[in-house]
């Protein structure tokens, strides 16, 4: 750690704490006492108000007014800063957020209680993909560029070396946005289809491509195209399912127990895989060629059971 990332560490834990003794300053960041000494004094002249507390429990302390007076963000920042920070938590963990949370929580002298709270499930399989994320982010910081098999949604497999340059999470899916050697294009590699993934050598990082926008997403060629508009037929209890997805102004009452969808999906086999999830808490009313194309995909399904 460079001794600015470790002062910097020093202003938060003792923003955070009352008294810190020398001694764990030095345990916490490998160092002498004596280089702690000297991190005090660089901070003294700095004008950060510290002072030695003497006694038993002796340490270090950040005056009161610099703790509470001289903050730019008020105590219900914080505490949405750190509503946030939780949920990404869940998402992905290393000890550079792990710093960053700790940190932020020791900016208030009260509390945190937010009144928001976020929760994710916690699948076997994230916790998994959370170790690829670490391990690709890795990567980009240290410009090594990576191979993987891709396994795309028709099944077939492709070798790829891939220079990545950020990683990218769309709902609940982990993507890769880099420069695909094999291609000579930039692409976006969706983590849970890579397998055998490993670094390779080092490269120098491209300007940023034309082909990436801010958010870091491929710009394809704008095609039209239309997408059909299904009427479906949902029991009460997936109700909830469709107005998170679709909204409350695309469903209707019919009675107690029924209401009606009106979406636009698309003809392929991931609307189809979505619907069929309902079982038969739903049942498609129009149009007819969308039902029946829904029809011989549940069908095709079905022969793998009959033959």
């Amino acid at each position: 750690m460079q001794k600015i990332e470790r002062l910097i560490s020093m202003i938060m834990i003792l923003l955070q704490k009352e008294v810190v003794p020398a001694s764990e300053f030095s345990r916490l960041f490998q160092v002498s006492k004596r280089t702690i000494q000297r991190d005090i004094e660089t901070l003294t002249y700095a004008n950060i108000p510290i002072y030695a507390h003497q006694g038993h429990a002796g340490g270090y302390a950040l005056m009161d007014e610099y703790k509470f007076d001289k903050r730019l963000l008020t105590h219900k920042d914080i505490e949405n800063i750190v509503v946030a920070l939780d949920g990404f938590e869940q998402l992905i963990m290393n000890e550079d957020i792990d710093l960053t949370i700790q940190k932020i929580k020791g900016m208030s002298h009260l509390e945190l209680t937010p009144s928001l709270d976020l929760s994710f499930y916690h699948w076997v399989g994230r916790n998994q993909l959370n170790e690829e994320v670490i391990y690709l982010i890795e990567a980009i910081r240290t410009n090594h560029s990576i191979s993987f098999d891709y396994v795309d949604h028709k099944g077939e497999i492709t070798h790829r070396v891939v220079e990545p340059y950020r990683i990218k999470m769309i709902e609940v899916h982990w993507y890769l946005i880099g420069y695909c050697l094999e291609r000579q294009d930039d692409r976006m590699f969706k983590l849970s289809r890579m397998t055998d993934l490993k670094k390779e050598g080092l490269f120098t990082p491209r300007p940023q491509s034309q082909m990436l926008n801010e958010k870091g997403t491929k710009k394809e060629k704008v095609v039209e195209r239309k997408t059909p508009e299904v009427k479906i037929e949902l029991d009460i209890s997936v109700r909830d399912q469709f107005i998170e997805r679709y909204g409350r102004q695309a469903i209707q009452k019919i009675d107690k127990r029924r209401f009606l969808a009106s979406i636009e999906l698309p003809q392929n086999q991931y609307a189809y895989q979505f619907l069929s999830g309902f079982g038969k808490k739903i049942k498609i009313i129009e149009p007819k060629e969308y039902i029946e194309q829904y029809v011989e995909y549940l069908e095709e399904a079905l022969r793998c059971y009959r033959e």
